[in-house]
């Protein structure tokens, strides 16, 4: 509508001039124009407008016969739009198309690449080439120059535009390219240009039109979007997946959620489909199994009539490291909940507690020990001692049997080492324990009430919260809603304390009631590297007492719980590299390294060994990142798909200071099976964050008159007539009409 009315695009008004190209001077015009409002208000005058009331009917005409008369006389003086533009076969304009798998999908009974291919043949090509000279490229995850529209090959694996444009534009840095026109979908394998790529492009101040081929809804599909999971888990341990799922013209259909690990089932249960077009997301419960690297493959059954199964499956890798914790328990007083807990988790390979329990005052009975020095002299003193344990449990032991060092060892603990803390209920625990001294108020997740007295012996019941509900630490039965029910009707605690209000950062999972209070039974936080927990109760053991010798209520719940506390305690290596790597793309590996005080390690020597489908790579040096202490960096590649591991190990002169694995999986032309609708979205924002414009393949031809007025190129100065615009002449029209409508209302015929 703009263009009908100003000849021209809003862009040439943005960039041009509006001028007057008649040669008469500009003060003749205004003598003009001045000349012909007094003429007009002298004759209106003498027709009697003298009262005041005929005086203002008047001066609304002489108003509108003079902008008329204005109006006519600008149009004579030839008003005109100065605008630069590109030079006429001057430039090179780069059409750049893509030509990935996703290109190939069938819509309305054509591919996008036919659709795509029609539209340029069907005189877009040729408008460009009047006025440019055309270059024409195809794209995956980079660009490559092709000398016409049949030889545009088969479809690529994978499409990554940040990189691909980038590498296009670095092209022709010696070369008059005055614009870019990408036709795409916009399925970015990548997630589309990252801010350094996006930064690059920009930088070139080359404007990039894009034009979006394709569907922006896929109408009868059913895709499994992405598959979270732990970094890594311990060997044996219940590990929830989070699946999202998303659907187009399936809503509310039931189809099966199934896990597998390796070629066994490991999990799977029948779910509902949402609502069209939005993503749900299910959780599934399986076991990690034994230690080794674990492929992990979700899949959602096909539905008939989908137009794209092969996004139905999704595949991890996922290390399982077969490493018992161990935990620190210190507890102050013989009770049962000590010996329970400790029963509770005898059984599990990979939890060993050492124990330290005060009998009397000046005597401590030590259990689950490596050897005779340990726990020799009590609570450790030293950062070698304490940083030895991935956890610590505080149970009914007050804060001043530790002394000032020991409690800033513990804060270390978490923070500096990563450890997880545990805080029971119990008599000398808590606000009765006076750990209202410093550090543990700023590692409790609970702000403690300012007073004593607060552990009862006094029945409670326990139940969930919603995040509870969700929490694996308190997950009993698999189902959610019935893992609900079950802490319903679990047997009454023994005790329970006041454990005041959570902090803002911490999440409460389990409340519990006893009498007509309502209270925290169990809440976490994450600290430093770390992670807190409180537990307001010494009661849990009638868990295991009040219910039939097969129930495993009680030891479920603390080898999750003590589990939860120690898996995310990290070592002195930590290793980081991305989940899935598209297509042969390079893999970035990173590894944080700390000293045996878990300091930053700033002059290890740092390895990484990948091994993995029957091949085993040379050996790769990470280097240190300076801006980052301790930190090293890495960039590989591997040879082919499949799943991979990188074993990083640190070293000293004096010896090795610890070792990390990380898995990946390479996986090439996959991803181009997922997210195949247009993503309009991205185009839309490559095109306005270059100076360009996002185009429907049915306003093609438009683009380029527009593509003319880039700030790129060869540039030359047009003058472009807007005396004739009919804009002007609708508005000369309404001036009259509304002048005579109003002499036709007022009398003045």
């Amino acid at each position: 509508m703009f263009e009908f009315l100003f000849k021209y695009p809003l862009l040439a008004y943005r960039k041009g001039t509006v001028v007057l190209v008649s040669g008469w001077p500009v003060w003749l015009l205004v003598l003009l124009v001045a000349a012909a409002a007094g003429g007009i208000g002298f004759a209106i005058w003498r027709k009697g407008a003298r009262t005041r009331e005929r005086a203002l009917e008047a001066a609304a005409l002489w108003g509108l016969q003079t902008a008329l008369i204005a109006l006519l006389l600008v149009m004579v003086w030839r008003p005109a739009l100065s605008v630069s533009m590109l030079a006429p076969r001057q430039n090179v304009v780069a059409v750049v198309l893509d030509d990935s798998r996703s290109m190939d999908v069938s819509e309305d009974g054509r591919t996008r690449r036919a659709r795509m291919l029609e539209m340029l043949d069907g005189g877009l090509l040729q408008d460009l080439e009047r006025r440019f000279q055309v270059r024409l490229f195809r794209i995956d995850g980079t660009t490559e120059r092709i000398e016409s529209l049949s030889k545009l090959p088969d479809g690529a694996a994978a499409t990554r535009l940040g990189p691909a444009l980038e590498h296009l534009l670095d092209g022709f840095s010696t070369l008059p390219l005055g614009a870019v026109l990408l036709v795409s979908d916009g399925a970015d394998n990548a997630g589309g240009p990252t801010l350094e790529e996006m930064n690059a492009i920009r930088s070139h101040r080359v404007p990039v039109h894009t034009i979006g081929i394709g569907n922006t809804q896929i109408t009868h599909d059913v895709e499994l979007s992405s598959l979270e999971m732990p970094a890594q888990a311990l060997k044996g341990s219940r590990i929830e997946a989070l699946v999202s799922v998303r659907q187009q013209g399936f809503a509310g259909r039931a189809v099966k959620l199934v896990l597998k690990r390796g070629n066994t089932v490991a999990a799977s249960r029948e779910i509902v489909l949402g609502a069209d077009g939005q993503t749900q997301t299910e959780r599934i419960l399986f076991n990690a199994g034994d230690a080794g690297l674990a492929a992990i493959e979700a899949e959602v059954t096909p539905v008939e009539g989908e137009a794209n199964a092969a996004n139905n499956t999704v595949s991890r890798v996922m290390p399982v490291d077969g490493t018992p914790r161990r935990i620190l328990y210190v507890e102050g007083e013989p009770r049962w909940e000590y010996k329970f807990l400790r029963r509770a988790v005898e059984d599990d390979s990979m939890i060993q507690i050492a124990s330290m329990l005060r009998t009397t005052q000046n005597k401590i009975y030590r259990q689950g020990i490596a050897n005779s020095k340990e726990l020799e002299d009590g609570f450790p003193s030293k950062v070698d001692d304490l940083f030895g344990y991935q956890g610590l449990i505080l149970g009914s032991v007050e804060a001043g049997y530790f002394t000032s060092e020991q409690r800033e060892l513990i804060r270390q603990f978490v923070d500096r080492r990563g450890g997880g803390l545990l805080f029971t209920g119990g008599r000398f625990a808590l606000a009765d324990g006076g750990y209202e001294a410093p550090p543990f108020p700023e590692l409790l997740p609970v702000n403690l009430p300012h007073h004593t007295g607060t552990f009862r012996r006094d029945p409670a019941n326990a139940y969930l919260t919603p995040a509870g509900r969700d929490s694996l630490i308190c997950r009993i039965e698999d189902d959610p809603q019935k893992n609900v029910e079950r802490w319903k009707t679990l047997p009454y605690l023994a005790n329970f304390q006041d454990v005041g209000t959570a902090k803002p950062g911490a999440v409460v999972l389990a409340m519990m009631k006893a009498d007509n209070l309502t209270l925290p039974l169990l809440v976490t936080e994450h600290y430093g590297r770390g992670r807190t927990a409180v537990f307001a109760t010494a009661g849990s053991w009638r868990w295991q007492m009040l219910q039939p010798v097969p129930d495993m209520s009680h030891e479920m719940f603390w080898r999750q719980f003590l589990r939860w506390l120690v898996a995310g305690t990290p070592g002195r290596v930590t290793a980081t590299a991305p989940a899935v790597v598209n297509d042969g793309s390079e893999v970035e590996l990173r590894a944080e390294v700390k000293d045996e005080t878990y300091l930053p390690a700033a002059d290890a020597k740092v390895e990484a060994h990948v091994s993995g489908e029957g091949v085993q790579l040379p050996v790769v040096e990470m280097h240190p990142e300076a801006s980052e202490p301790g930190v090293y960096e890495a960039t590989l590649s591997v040879p082919k798909a499949g799943a991979y591991a990188a074993e990083v190990v640190a070293s000293r002169a004096n010896g090795e200071l610890g070792r990390a694995v990380v898995a990946f999986r390479r996986e090439d032309g996959v991803a181009e099976n997922f997210h195949q609708e247009q993503n309009r979205d991205l185009l839309k924002k490559l095109a306005s964050e270059t100076g360009g414009r996002y185009w429907e393949p049915g306003d093609a031809r438009r683009l380029v008159e527009e593509m003319e007025l880039s700030n790129a190129g060869i540039q030359m100065r047009e003058m472009r007539e807007l005396w004739d615009m009919p804009a002007l002449f609708l508005l000369a029209v309404a001036l009259k009409a509304v002048e005579w409508l109003l002499r036709r209302r007022w009398g003045f015929v």
